[in-house]
């Protein structure tokens, strides 16, 4: 077993032991109610003082990656998010309903010319004026859960670089101005960019889960959307009747 030193000696070592668990419930290593070490567990194995290892045990159970039980020890948190494959929710909904707090941060907002992917979804031309785009990471019990990336028509919501989606999601303010009339969707599984990897906090090896999302209104298309999320910490479930 590694010592700390030998994990990471560039960041404060309560953050040091922070990541080292936070890696092992990421990669599956330790799964969800699972007991992780106990504080002297973690002195002897990292050779940290016990204050370290308090201090990263209290920090993981506050932002809910972990669950303290007294008398009984330290757990890993389930913090599995569970999605309807077919349905249309307000992530921010999804996630209070869980019991968990939702907090976002935009990452982009501005207007630029559509890439051939967003612009072929939209049914725009080559030469059309430029579309609304908003990058926003969500995240459950500071977490990062998703990361969506959205191309908006502007026809359908000229004020939408007006809107503050630290205080709305996109999904809430487009359904109340914009009702729907038809939605596509493509579910996979992808590596992806570095920089959607960062953002959401992945592993080494760990997949994202990739809902791809065209929606209409007034009988336009309106939105084209990339939700990205966590292979291990996102699932999508469903139930339908037959017929």
């Amino acid at each position: 077993m590694p010592s700390l030193t030998e994990l990471n000696t560039d960041i404060p070592r309560y953050q040091a032991v922070k990541d080292y668990i936070l890696t092992r419930i990421r990669s599956g290593v330790w799964a969800p109610t699972q007991a992780v070490p106990s504080e002297h567990e973690l002195m002897r194995t990292l050779g940290v003082a016990r204050m370290t290892a308090n201090r990263a045990l209290r920090e993981l159970a506050a932002m809910g990656v972990l669950k303290r039980v007294p008398g009984l020890g330290t757990f890993v948190a389930d913090l599995t998010a569970a999605s309807h494959p077919l349905a249309l929710r307000n992530i921010a909904e999804e996630i209070r309903e869980r019991g968990h707090q939702h907090h976002a941060r935009v990452l982009q907002l501005t207007q630029m010319r559509a890439p051939p992917a967003a612009a072929a979804h939209l049914a725009l031309a080559a030469d059309t004026p430029e579309v609304y785009v908003s990058k926003i990471l969500h995240y459950e019990n500071k977490v990062p859960i998703q990361l969506e990336l959205r191309y908006v028509n502007p026809r359908i919501a000229p004020d939408y670089l007006g809107v503050d989606f630290c205080q709305t999601t996109p999904h809430a303010y487009l359904v109340a101005i914009a009702p729907l009339e038809r939605v596509e969707h493509k579910v996979r599984a992808e590596r992806g960019e570095h920089s959607i990897r960062q953002a959401l906090a992945l592993v080494a090896n760990e997949p994202i889960l990739l809902i791809e999302r065209t929606t209409w209104s007034g009988g336009i298309p309106a939105t084209y959307t990339l939700l990205h999320h966590p292979g291990s910490r996102f699932e999508l479930s469903g139930t339908f009747n037959p017929g």
